[in-house]
């Protein structure tokens, strides 16, 4: 078996031997400290050495492991280390690979090229410090004036180096053990508790966790102080080592795939496990706009936003660890509902983000438990149906007129007066926030990327169910079906939430209005020959602020052939047409559910001979005879009103 030497001094030591763990290879690990080995999780193929080696010792490690390849996963400052091991492998006549993390930009730094430097320009300086560059450098600093009282050491948690750190007199509060990695949050609370005014730090790469130091630094008004890297020093990515590895041992990699919400923007907002996952990728797969935010990882990227056009990029791959990045939360009106059924053989990891809602609503100090989030990007929401049922919603909006669009919708709904925040670009250096009613907000262009807030106090008063008052309705001499009826009918249509209606015969509109009050995501096709009718059924539609109406002016059967497929049909005039007009619903939707109205015994005898003809089952007939009273004097006498029959059943599912 092919044997490897790799000294894992780093992150990417530790994951190269994780990925060649129970490979057709025998991997010798050789880490400095007790603490490192306890990194190394153990396996058959995997032995683990602890203990600084100096260049004798390493000679002798590479004949006695018969290694014929030589990695080098040490620190990226660890020049003298790297020296040795390249000197080593050029003795024995062991191939050498050294892993280099990338480096990182950082722009309002000060650069120093060595701690030398870095110390010349502490002593040049007042305030306290936090220095991050590990306890192997600690005894240099303590050529820094009052280095005792004003250096603050962040070291890890082991004995050497504690011991270490003790014994040069930092101690107390000036010496903070903690294992990393470390946020920019947790960061910016170190520096501010410890008040300091710079901050020391190599350029350790987005493993290192570079960018999250520099970032808490300036955010806390910090000075960055950055140790460059060794000019001469060369190497590979930890990718780049592994693909050679996987050729040329032919080691087979598990894919990791770790589909992330990057929140808001991909800086202030992205999660640490997020932050994590991006460090320790191969790839980045998502839109333009949301691999441009995680641009500081410096990873290799695939620009895609179908799910199916990320599937075959997480198929075809040869990357081992996959981020795939999506806006906001993965879990709120995210591209992720539709991905994770295609990968799921796939296995992959979700890691949700900070939604705009959870952002939004803190930003304006309310709760959100109990409002209704709804979307409006890219889709179609009943927004006053909603509105008045919540008294809170927040509703997610896109596209150049996005808000104002819905703000209309409001006012023409007669929704104007309520309350609404609107949140644009939200989480980055163009965030605003605007306050007022739907009236005095209409009209105004706002950036395509918004969520608004819409508050209706007046929504724990709406009625629930159906059974508006006939008064409620605009009337004219157009016939109309009464309340008591249109209840029992609507029960009988069973309709769902999203429910596609025809109601033919429509007349004033009342059975369509009261259908898509309750099928409120829903849409309602009010199907009428009269033209005063049709004009009718807009006015109540706009009167009651009810928008997923549409008035079909025409004659059924004719006026149904551009319609789309039912899921209930109401009929309560059909002209003589009964058949032909539930043939026309049955051919677009075999399992259609539909009722029929009628007062008269000869369309009763047409309805149901049609419904046997046209094999409907659970079929059921009621008449239903109604009385209202009227004031006679100091009276009350009951008035009977016409007897109906209401008829109903729906499709077999298989005969159109």
């Amino acid at each position: 078996m092919n044997s490897i030497l790799l000294f894992a001094g780093t992150t990417e030591g530790r994951e190269i031997a994780e990925a060649l763990r129970d490979q057709p290879v025998h991997l010798f690990v050789s880490v400095a400290t007790e603490y490192g080995e306890t990194l190394i999780a153990p396996a058959d193929n995997i032995t683990v050495l602890h203990g600084r080696k100096n260049a004798e010792e390493i000679e002798a490690l590479l004949k006695e492991t018969q290694a014929q390849l030589l990695i080098d996963a040490t620190h990226p400052y660890a020049q003298e280390v790297t020296k040795t091991l390249k000197a080593a492998a050029e003795r024995t006549g062991t191939e050498y690979l050294r892993v280099l993390r990338a480096s990182e930009n950082a722009d309002g730094c000060v650069f120093v090229n060595d701690t030398d430097a870095a110390i010349h320009y502490l002593n040049g300086t007042q305030g306290n410090v936090l220095l991050t560059v590990g306890s192997k450098e600690l005894r240099r600093y303590t050529a820094v004036k009052d280095y005792e009282t004003r250096l603050f050491a962040r070291i890890l948690p082991v004995k050497e180096s504690t011991d270490a750190a003790f014994a040069l007199g930092f101690s107390g509060k000036n010496l903070i053990c903690m294992q990393g990695p470390f946020s920019q949050e947790l960061n910016e609370a170190t520096i501010k508790a410890i008040d300091a005014a710079i901050l020391v730090t190599k350029d350790t790469g987005a493993s290192g966790g570079f960018a999250e130091k520099i970032k808490a630094a300036k955010a806390c008004g910090a000075t960055p102080v950055v140790i460059r890297r060794p000019d001469e020093e060369r190497g590979i990515s930890e990718a780049e080592c592994l693909s050679i590895l996987s050729e040329r041992y032919g080691i087979r990699r598990n894919k990791q795939i770790t589909v992330i919400g990057i929140g808001m923007d991909g800086e202030r907002t992205l999660t640490a496990d997020a932050v994590h996952a991006c460090r320790q990728a191969d790839l980045l797969v998502g839109a333009k706009r949301v691999t441009e935010a995680l641009s500081r990882f410096q990873k290799p990227v695939e620009i895609a936003i179908a799910s199916k056009e990320i599937e075959a990029i997480l198929r075809r791959t040869n990357a081992a660890r996959i981020v795939v990045a999506m806006s906001g939360d993965t879990g709120f009106f995210s591209g992720a509902k539709k991905l994770l059924p295609l990968i799921a053989d796939l296995r992959p990891t979700v890691l949700p983000g900070i939604s705009s809602v959870s952002y939004f609503a803190a930003k304006l100090g309310v709760p959100y438990h109990d409002a209704a989030l709804l979307s409006a990007h890219g889709r179609t929401v009943n927004l006053p149906a909603k509105v008045r049922k919540n008294a809170r919603a927040f509703v997610l909006v896109g596209g150049e007129h996005g808000v104002r669009d819905q703000l209309d919708l409001l006012c023409e709904n007669g929704l104007g007066g309520l309350q609404i925040a609107v949140g644009t670009d939200l989480g980055s250096e163009n965030e605003a926030i605007e306050r007022g009613t739907a009236e005095t907000l209409a009209g105004r262009d706002f950036s395509p990327l918004a969520i608004v807030c819409i508050e209706n106090p007046e929504a724990e008063r709406a009625v629930v169910t159906h059974g508006r008052a006939d008064g409620d309705f605009l009337r004219t001499e157009v016939p109309m079906t009464k309340s008591e009826v249109r209840t029992v009918t609507l029960s009988k249509l069973r309709l769902t939430k999203q429910a596609i209606c025809w109601d033919v015969g429509a007349g004033t509109g009342s059975v369509s209005i009261e259908m898509a009050e309750a099928s409120e995501d829903g849409q309602i096709y009010a199907i009428e020959r009269n033209a005063d009718a049709c004009a009718l059924i807009e006015q109540n539609k706009r009167h009651l602020g009810v928008p997923n109406v549409t008035a079909v002016a025409g004659t059924a059967p004719e006026a149904l052939s551009d319609l789309p497929a039912p899921t209930h049909v109401f009929i309560g005039g059909s002209g003589g047409n009964l058949k032909e007009i539930m043939e026309a619903a049955l051919k677009k939707n075999p399992a259609v559910r539909i009722v029929i109205n009628t007062v008269t015994a000869e369309t009763f005898a047409e309805a149901t001979a049609a419904m046997k003809a046209l094999r409907l089952i659970n079929e059921e007939i009621v008449e239903m005879n109604v009385s209202r009273s009227r004031k006679v004097g100091a009276y009350h006498m009951m008035t009977a009103q016409n007897p109906v029959y209401i008829i109903s059943g729906e499709g077999d599912g298989e005969h159109a």
